[in-house]
């Protein structure tokens, strides 16, 4: 009798039960093809999110990312998916509490002077004020996601400094990036505290910021205006997701 054997290459296990938090940055404000359900929130197919959930099929895969969040948001209307069984958690947040997106408006539009004004602002908010809303929000997530891993992301620097580079003068360029190293700063230290991995996107950005001639940030953008100085597609599949990949 013969007998004939079935061969078959070796099983792949789905990767962990994947969770994606937070604002914009996650979101993939910037990023085009935008899952248009998402409405305001504009969740984009080429956010990395997604890049991960493409790249290691994970069990279960939820985003509920939003533009515009801040540390409430997330704890209040983003956490629905998280349970025991979540693997992966990943988030940027912080950056909407200390009012960035005013600091850009404020310093294309005002002179070296209110900018100045404006960063030193957003940094005393982002060292007296953020660290307990980050540890509040870091704190419900552990609660509702016990054994998951959490990647906190941070945010890159705007501009390449010292180089000619048309429109915003290097006060404001200087200042710009100061914003990003106190925000990134400040997450970096709380999500240490609370036994999360912070990723440095500042890392693969390097050399890529706006003025660097080969940018993966857009600068003014007039329509959607929403765009504006934030990751491009490859802004997320060069900067984002090597780093959230390398963390998880």
């Amino acid at each position: 009798m013969m007998f004939s054997l079935l061969l078959t290459g070796p099983a792949h296990a789905a990767g962990p039960a994947y969770v994606a938090l937070g604002d914009s940055y996650s979101s993939g404000n910037g990023a085009g093809n935008y899952d248009s359900s998402s409405g305001n929130c504009h969740r984009s197919f080429n956010a990395f999110p997604y890049l991960w959930k493409n790249a290691h099929a994970p069990s279960s895969f939820a985003d509920t990312s939003c533009s515009g969040a801040a540390t409430t948001d997330v704890t209040n209307n983003q956490l629905a998916p998280l349970n025991s069984s979540t693997g992966l958690v990943s988030i940027t947040i912080g950056g909407n509490d200390a009012g960035f997106s005013d600091v850009m408006n404020t310093c294309v539009t005002g002179t070296d002077t209110d900018c100045v004004n404006r960063v030193n602002q957003a940094e005393s908010y982002a060292q007296n004020t953020l660290p307990a809303r980050l540890d509040a929000t870091y704190n419900a997530i552990r609660a509702k996601a016990p054994n998951a891993k959490v990647v906190v992301l941070g945010y890159p620097h705007m501009y390449t400094l010292n180089v000619y580079c048309v429109g915003l003068s290097d006060t404001k360029h200087r200042k710009i990036d100061e914003a990003s190293d106190a925000i990134d700063s400040v997450i970096a230290n709380r999500a240490a505290a609370h036994g999360f991995v912070f990723g440095d996107v500042r890392t693969t950005f390097n050399g890529h910021e706006l003025c660097s001639g080969d940018g993966w940030l857009h600068s003014l953008v007039i329509s959607p205006s929403w765009e504006s100085y934030h990751p491009t597609a490859t802004g997320h599949a060069s900067g984002y997701y090597p780093v959230l990949n390398a963390n998880s």
